[in-house]
């Protein structure tokens, strides 16, 4: 995707840049063997819908995933040996838009089953809206960006920050896997039903947890809580828009360094995975703290918890402590 200038205020989204994800789970075998078990086989795009089908299908699946620990998603180039794989798999689980490279393996290939997960639940187009910085809580100018082939705004793909959204498409997956796998469709069902009320408790905590808070604006690397930040009442300011490592102008750095003054911001969060120099160079500059805020496109060993629940749970705390919840 070619990426324009973007001015970004209020809460600030973009399709994404994402960054790896974490090992096969104890119900995955080798990648190699996706497509040859006698259990229903799913490939999934990248962690967030790795997750899903795990938790969903439980003991009848075997999921394997595309993208290796620490790699970005978005860049993802598949070898002839995943294409392959893909093939000879069940049923495919992916974000249409967020990896060019597999949208193309998906299109190509005869799998019978391909759940996008963007057509589960409505994907907002955050481009081009101007912020009134006469103070509405939503006022919502977000990060621009086009396609590479049109030019039009993408809709923004970070839906599985919002545990809303993410258990509209977990419901979507799990019809899917019942109408594919029949025979363990019950199953599916119950699982998903477990999943929802853990979605559902999340939100709550979420809902709870930052109802009452000193400030509503967090500061980001790079712009990738848009849809937690509208779920929960909040604005997220980035810093760098899609890009977490590039240099924001010293123009922007000033923008900040006003609203952190005027809005009562304590805190500027990064990644696990992406380089800390520019969120700790505008922290040191505006008298901030720094911490690590999520975007749970993949699990590793710098995660601050083992799956998508105990991320969230961490970056509730993370958020709670920077906006001072009371």
């Amino acid at each position: 995707m070619n990426v324009r200038r973007r001015r970004i205020s209020g809460i600030a989204v973009t399709a994404a840049t994402a960054l790896g994800l974490g090992t096969l789970s104890a119900c995955s075998s080798d990648s190699s063997a996706a497509g040859n078990t006698d259990k229903f086989d799913v490939v999934a795009s990248f962690y967030p819908m790795e997750y899903l089908a795990e938790q969903i299908g439980g003991d009848h699946v075997n999921v394997t995933t595309l993208t290796e620990p620490g790699q970005e998603p978005h860049d993802l180039e598949l070898s002839a040996k995943q294409t392959a794989q893909m093939g000879e798999a069940d049923a495919v689980l992916y974000l249409k838009s967020l990896q060019p490279a597999v949208d193309e393996a998906i299109a190509q290939s005869d799998v019978k089953t391909k759940i996008d997960a963007a057509t589960l639940t409505k994907l907002e187009d955050h481009g081009d809206v101007e912020h009134d910085h006469g103070g509405e809580e939503h006022a919502d100018e977000h990060a621009e960006e086009e396609h590479s082939e049109g030019g039009e705004h993408a809709l923004d793909p970070h839906v599985w920050l919002d545990p809303v959204k993410y258990a509209e498409i977990a419901q979507g997956v799990a019809k899917a896997f019942e109408k594919a796998d029949p025979d363990h469709a019950d199953d599916y069902r119950k699982n998903a039903e477990a999943l929802a009320k853990k979605l559902g408790d999340l939100d709550t905590a979420y809902k709870d947890g930052l109802k009452n808070t000193s400030t509503k604006v967090f500061f980001t690397n790079h712009a990738a809580f848009g849809y937690l930040a509208e779920r929960y009442g909040l604005t997220q300011e980035a810093i760098n828009g899609l890009d977490p490592e590039s240099e924001p102008s010293p123009a922007r750095i000033k923008e900040l360094q006003q609203e952190a003054k005027a809005d009562g911001v304590t805190t500027v969060f990064y990644e696990t995975l992406v380089s800390d120099k520019t969120a700790k160079t505008l922290a040191k500059d505006a008298g901030l703290k720094t911490d690590v805020l999520d975007p749970l496109e993949g699990i590793t060993d710098k995660s601050k918890g083992e799956d998508y629940v105990g991320v969230m749970q961490s970056n509730l705390k993370a958020l709670e402590t920077a906006l001072g919840a009371k």
